[in-house]
């Protein structure tokens, strides 16, 4: 007894432990990393939620890590925004920003982040019970190591985004199936309907704890036919757990948006209304789907919306791979990304898994549970063409840790040459991360060039999220750097001048989407000129020929600001980004019916951006509003061949907006 009182103490402290290096890790990152692109948007929309029930300002996620982040908010003194009435996006990512930068920031992005960082916690904690009870003890402590030291949890465990809260709550559901097949009872199984809510409430991809148990039961009904009988599992009552479980789920789902269809609480509507919006999708089948499922108000209606939004993005989000940008998602994306981003210990460990399974060291259920949920979720990534980080698919670490630390124990007993390469790895794991810190989001792993070289590779979240400003800004207070330029991902909705950072802007793709202006860009500029990694990629632009610049991929920078922004020093000609400013105050003259103005500003942009499809268009537009209907055609007619004969990929959109200007619409 004595002794069994001594091992569990040690246990208990040994698994505390690891989680405080944990949480001390996650802390010095949050304290290191300015905010980051969707932060102060999810921040805002959690807090609304909060205090007001409206789930329509950022419906593209469902509210739980959201609501959670804004928890420790709530008895803040905080000055709140308007709501204005914009397009959704926008009003999410204005007033966030607003409702973030008019308070004190970093009180409120560090009691969201820490609120958010609890999933971290709680996930770790799941990985070493499920560890333990499907490989012993010693499994368990193999896999905490794991995970604590993994760079891409603790790339985003401490943001106020949903992929570790979604990886959290898939792999609770798959856990606390697996404890309820080993040991059915109505008690184990309400866990499973209330791991299965709750990850249906933290992301739309949620929902594919659906499949993911539908196809365990169906793996353990079949198993199962040459048991005894007691120990057989039946189709109905395999059936009817997953009824019960999709009920549970369903209940919690909507319980997180109030039990109310609405998304917006009385006397405000969706903008656009959901009715319309859906109509975006290009898939007849999901538009026919949602639209019943709306009729009949099967679920909330913020999460609708948000189904609809992430489907239809999915269309027209760039992909950026290997140094190459694609105009949409390429299916091998996800493959590679995770060669790139996975540490070498992973990769070499993740080997070591397949080599057991084939050789049946691993007992069949474990390997069925640990393995078919991560396959599942990977194929629907895949073929979802949302390429903009591996963070996607995330949620396939946790089981895939469980798994590599069972197949080391099992070969281990075989062997003590599998312990020792097993224990080498372990140690390589926490190098890599004692290394990587605190630039954990750019993290590639030594058989890529490391994260110097990320955003050569990969682009997004994979190498550059904005976070770096607190970095910037320690950067040019040392050089007493007060004019310099700034090409900064999330120009727009974060403003880096909070950091005390002096540059001027360079435009962005994202800033013109959120309605920057930038009148005052000089067509040659002299450095400093700071990139981040995401613009410096040119990913968002496409090849080189539309990129403004696309000049710097070929200098060697200064210097290199967290493996995030770039620094180059010198001369240089800019006609692409000045150009924009142009085109920006032409169509502002043309609303406002200056018409010499507006021709003199767009004869501007098209001389500084000869190539620009969007110049030439704007010509054409004053044109004729000008009456100078053949010059406008000419215009047009330039547009249409730019258009269609320099990156025709990636400028398919402009072809048909052209045609239809050509034709008198």
């Amino acid at each position: 007894m004595r002794n069994s009182g001594l091992q569990r103490a040690a246990v208990f402290a040994g698994v505390v432990f690891l989680l405080a290096i944990l949480v001390t890790q996650l802390v010095l990152t949050i304290r290191q990393e300015s905010i980051t692109w969707d932060e102060d948007d999810h921040i805002f929309a959690g807090y609304m939620s909060l205090k007001t029930g409206d789930f329509g300002l950022n419906p593209e996620h469902p509210p739980l890590v959201k609501m959670l982040a804004a928890l420790p908010l709530l008895g803040m003194d905080l000055k709140v925004p308007p709501l204005q009435g914009r397009e959704f996006k926008h009003e999410a990512f204005l007033n966030g920003k607003e409702f973030v930068f008019s308070n004190d920031a970093d009180k409120i992005l560090f009691r969201a982040r820490m609120a958010a960082s609890l999933l971290t916690v709680l996930l770790a904690l799941l990985v070493f019970c499920a560890a333990r009870e499907m490989f012993g003890l010693a499994a368990a402590f193999f896999a905490l190591v794991l995970f604590v030291f993994d760079p891409n949890f603790l790339a985003h465990g401490a943001f106020v985004t949903t992929d570790v809260g979604l990886s959290c709550f898939l792999f609770a559901t798959v856990y606390a199936f697996y404890r309820c097949v080993k040991k059915p009872s109505a008690g184990r199984l309400v866990l499973v309907g209330i791991a299965t809510g709750l990850a249906f409430a933290t992301k739309h991809t949620g929902f594919l704890a659906a499949p993911s148990l539908v196809a365990l039961a169906l793996v353990e009904w079949w198993r199962s036919r040459g048991s005894e009988a007691r120990e057989r599992l039946s189709f109905g009552r395999a059936f009817g757990a997953l009824v019960v479980t999709a009920i549970i789920g369903l209940t919690i789902l909507w319980g997180f948006y109030g039990f109310r269809y609405a998304a917006r609480p009385a006397g405000l509507d969706l903008n656009p209304p959901a009715a319309e919006y859906v109509k975006g999708l290009s898939r007849p089948n999901e538009l026919k789907l949602l639209q019943t499922i709306s009729h009949y108000k099967l679920l909330p209606e913020s999460y609708i919306y948000g189904l609809a939004d992430v489907r239809m993005i999915s269309d027209f989000y760039a992909s950026y791979l290997l140094g190459k940008p694609y105009p949409h998602g390429v299916w091998f994306y996800f493959p590679v990304a995770m060669a790139i981003k996975s540490t070498v210990a992973f990769l070499a460990l993740m080997l070591i898994a397949i080599w057991a399974v084939v050789r049946r060291k691993l007992p069949a259920r474990e390997v069925w549970f640990l393995t078919l949920p991560p396959v599942i979720y990977l194929a629907v990534a895949m073929s979802a063409h949302m390429n903009i980080g591996m963070r996607h698919v995330l949620p396939m670490y946790a089981s895939l840790t469980v798994l590599q630390a069972g197949a080391v124990m099992a070969l281990g007993r075989e062997s003590r040459i599998w312990m020792a390469v097993g224990l080498v790895l372990l140690g390589m794991q926490t190098v890599t991360s004692v290394k990587a810190y605190p630039d954990y989001i750019p993290y590639a792993n030594e058989l890529w060039g490391g994260p110097s070289q990320t955003w050569h590779l990969l682009s997004d979240s994979n190498s550059d999220w904005g976070q770096q400003l607190k970095a910037t800004s320690r950067y040019l207070q040392q050089r007493g750097i007060k004019d310099c330029w700034f090409v900064y991902f999330a120009e727009g909705v974060v403003p880096y001048q909070y950091y005390g950072i002096p540059c001027k802007p360079l435009p962005t793709q994202d800033a013109l989407w959120i309605g920057e202006k930038f009148y005052d860009v000089p067509a040659e500029i002299d450095g400093p000129v700071l990139i981040s990694g995401a613009d410096l990629s040119g990913f968002e632009y496409g090849p080189a020929e539309l990129n403004p610049y696309a000049q710097f991929q070929q200098l060697k920078p200064t210097a290199v600001i967290q493996n995030g922004v770039y620094v180059f020093e010198g001369h240089f000609a800019v006609p692409m980004a000045a150009a924009v400013g142009y085109i920006q105050k032409a169509n502002e003259s043309l609303q406002a019916k200056r018409l010499d103005d507006a021709l003199a500003e767009a004869q501007t942009a098209v001389t500084l951006a000869p190539a620009s499809v969007k110049a030439n268009v704007t010509l054409g537009d004053v044109l004729r509003a000008m009456g100078r209907e053949d010059e406008a055609r000419q215009a047009y007619e330039r547009a249409l061949q730019l258009a269609q004969t320099i990156a025709p990929e990636f400028q398919v959109g402009w072809v048909g907006t052209v045609q239809g200007k050509l034709a008198g619409n």
